[in-house]
């Protein structure tokens, strides 16, 4: 624990639930060496930009005084070679939305017009609306279709991992929002996890990346289930030559977390 304190921006991993996990590996932060300070930060860098869209979730952040200085990296969000944070985008030809996606940093998008991602179009993807809501130079406005160069990927890139796992998100106050998504981070796991009533779909993403559930390597037939372990006959087109026909899963339980909960 003291040597991931060693440092400012080195933190001892938060693994109270496997959500808690995930956030804290996804965290942007203004503090630390090089960076600002509680002190001196004003309401100018705490406050929300236009060029977060799509990059760092305006809801979730602590309450308190680190509030906007401390981030969370939006859903699909990812930083490219020089460190900037892109958004993906998908590309929108002639009033048509293609399937081509491209990944573009807040200098990069700020003279495209982006489009909602609820957006309706047709089958064959042609945008039908007369005039269409759209980003263009950091503001919102409306164009014809024919002007839209660029279509948001999903509804959900404008906010965080934990903040998706809101249901019907976008009926919500945002200060009750963000106490929602910082108070999933607390809940204690339980010993037998139960799906919920009401879900997101975002649930399954979050249990695969923190790496708590098991994944089978390879497609086949489960041949007997134990407390300790999953033996899995693999089918015969997934084996290829000199490769053991069994996949074999040892299970962790009774583990103790750093937060002391049971993983």
């Amino acid at each position: 624990k003291e040597f991931f304190g060693s440092s400012q921006l080195s933190q001892f991993m938060d693994q109270n639930n496997p959500l808690s996990e995930i956030t804290n590996k996804r965290r942007v932060s203004a503090l630390g060496p090089g960076g600002l300070t509680r002190e001196r930060a004003g309401f100018e860098v705490r406050d929300v930009h236009p060029t977060h869209y799509g990059r760092v979730c305006p809801i979730e952040t602590p309450e308190g005084p680190n509030i906007g200085l401390i981030n969370s990296l939006a859903a699909y969000a990812r930083t490219n070679q020089y460190g900037f944070l892109e958004s993906p985008y998908r590309v929108v030809k002639e009033g048509v939305v293609t399937d081509e996606i491209v990944f573009l940093s807040a200098i990069e998008e700020a003279d495209h017009v982006i489009a909602q991602a609820s957006a309706t179009m047709n089958e064959q993807k042609v945008l039908i609306d007369e005039l269409v809501a759209v980003r263009h130079l950091n503001e919102f406005t409306v164009k014809a279709p024919e002007d839209v160069t660029l279509m948001d990927v999903s509804p959900k890139q404008v906010v965080s991992v934990a903040a998706s796992l809101i249901p019907f998100l976008e009926h919500d106050d945002a200060n009750r929002a963000l106490m929602g998504s910082n108070m999933q981070r607390q809940a204690v796991p339980t010993l037998r996890a139960d799906k919920p009533l009401v879900g997101t779909g975002m649930e399954r993403n979050v249990a695969r990346d923190s790496r708590v559930c098991v994944v089978a390597r390879r497609g086949g037939v489960i041949d007997s289930v134990d407390a300790s372990r999953i033996v899995v006959r693999v089918a015969d087109d997934e084996v290829e030559t000199g490769e053991a026909g069994v996949d074999i899963y040892n299970l962790t339980k009774y583990t103790r977390s750093n937060q002391n909960t049971c993983i």
